[in-house]
């Protein structure tokens, strides 16, 4: 569903069809998760011309933004943290030419462990001094958490802040083991890389966690003080460096992009530990295509020359093929991993049962958003009560809470009624609270020391500028 809307989203934007596409998926997705990737692709509708790593497609853009200006080989790391993984990847950048030398990463790494841990803390806190345990209550830990990642937001420009459910300062410290994790990956990359930190020319942030000023610092440490590039948004450069990738594929680039060319490591997960068979001779070790571009190490003595090119498709198809410099004797072979892999008629019927339920799926979200609206609307007209009862009269002000606590208690009450309940029991509080608030606010000249969602301003008694709704700490 989610492929699928955000197929329309672009569709309704370029105004024509939307049918290729190129995805980026996290640089350790294996062969089973990028296969799983393209079979959704194909069930929303989109023809995969590639499949990328999300770091590999953020120094497309890394590389795009600095062509005019980069001289010789540049050895550029990527921070890729984002919100639920985190990845690096080691490139080397050379007149266009892109070339992976390693990756690194954790799958289970990003914003949302930050998130957990403050939730977590802050659970336990309020355990501690009010013996009480809130995860239990079905809408307490979502709005704990709701503050949690608004924290988190402001701790990116910032080094600490207040969560006001539970009244205590928060700092970086509580995640300080988290972020030297990721620490763990760049020394990995550059292991296996075979290259020293002091030979990386630039180190290009990727992804909305990369803000958090504490990993900033950490990184900028382990680079000996080196200067973070952020000359691209973080939160664009993946979508930013594919769209770059796609423009090549589909032949629609313009002469900055023409001449670009992506070489990337072959992940271990698509080869395993295999021994590669040559027909003169078998190979003691087991070779690795991050080693040696060629594939192969030398010969024994006597025996022929084998060159080996390694390709992978967007289908995650590996082909090899194989030339013996002495005879000219070339071979090819063709390597699949089919293991979770849909098969066509799946698909098909997958495809068939998504337009079938769309109506229901449409009727289902129609129904949530309808409640969140009524629930979010309730709760913020409730806090905005405590701001401004005092100018109220009483009996207006007692019209506005018994309505408000109505209408709480009515939700709690009906969680799975439909949309046209929830919408009804929206205009019915809308009704009462919305002409209190323009009648004050018309008796105090206009002047109400700011708009609605600080205690002031006209609700114009329609809904287009009724209370603002967020969730509330």
């Amino acid at each position: 569903m989610v492929l699928i809307k955000m197929r329309e989203i672009a569709e309704a934007y370029l105004g024509s069809t939307v049918k290729n596409a190129v995805v980026t998926v996290p640089a350790y997705f294996n062969d089973s998760q990028r296969q799983a990737t393209k079979d959704a692709d194909v069930i929303a509708g989109l023809n995969v011309m590639r499949i990328i790593n999300e770091p590999t497609a953020a120094v497309i853009a890394y590389g795009l933004d600095k062509k005019a200006t980069s001289v010789g080989e540049k050895n550029v790391l990527i921070f890729d943290l984002g919100g639920g993984t985190f990845d690096v990847s080691l490139l080397t950048i050379e007149e266009g030419i892109f070339e992976v030398k390693a990756t690194a990463g954790d799958t289970h790494l990003g914003g949302e462990d930050f998130d957990n841990r403050m939730v977590n803390h802050f659970v336990q806190e309020f355990k501690r001094k009010n013996k009480k345990d809130i995860s239990g209550n079905p809408r307490a830990p979502r709005r704990l958490r709701t503050s949690c990642e608004r924290a988190k937001r402001t701790l990116s420009s910032t080094a600490q802040t207040t969560i006001e459910i539970t009244r205590v300062l928060i700092s970086t410290p509580l995640n300080m083991d988290l972020f030297k994790k990721c620490m763990e990956p760049v020394e990995k990359c550059l292991r296996d890389a075979k290259m020293d930190k002091s030979t990386i020319h630039d180190v290009f942030l990727v992804g909305g966690s990369t803000r958090i000023p504490k990993v900033k610092q950490l990184l900028q440490d382990f680079f000996n003080g080196k200067e973070l590039c952020k000359s691209i948004n973080p939160d664009e450069a993946v979508a930013y460096g594919a769209a770059v990738q796609a423009a090549i594929l589909s032949g629609e680039g313009n002469e900055k992009v023409q001449d670009l060319l992506l070489l990337v490591v072959t992940p271990l997960t698509w080869l395993g530990n295999c021994r590669w068979r040559y027909d003169r001779f078998d190979s003691k070790e087991h070779d690795n295509p991050h080693k040696e571009r060629t594939g192969i190490p030398p010969a024994p003595k006597g025996v022929p020359q084998i060159t080996v090119c390694f390709d992978i498709d967007a289908n995650g198809i590996l082909n090899v093929s194989a030339e013996d410099k002495t005879t000219g004797q070339k071979n090819k072979i063709t390597i699949t991993n089919d293991k979770g892999k849909l098969l066509k008629d799946e698909i098909e019927k997958m495809v068939q049962e998504a337009e079938k339920y769309k109506s229901e799926d449409e009727e289902h979200k129609k129904k949530v958003e309808a409640k969140n609206a009524l629930e979010n609307y309730s709760y913020n007209m409730r806090i905005k009560d405590e701001k401004i009862g005092a100018k109220l009269p009483p009996s207006d002000k007692k019209r506005i809470e018994d309505a408000i606590e109505e209408a709480i208690q009515w939700l709690d009450s009906n969680q799975l009624a439909e949309a046209d309940e929830f919408e009804d029991k929206m205009e019915e509080l809308e009704s009462i609270c919305n002409p209190v608030i323009a009648k004050m606010y018309q008796g105090a000249g206009g002047d109400m020391g700011g708009g609605m969602d600080d205690g002031g301003g006209p609700p114009g008694g329609a809904r287009s500028a009724d209370p603002k709704i967020e969730e509330v700490d």
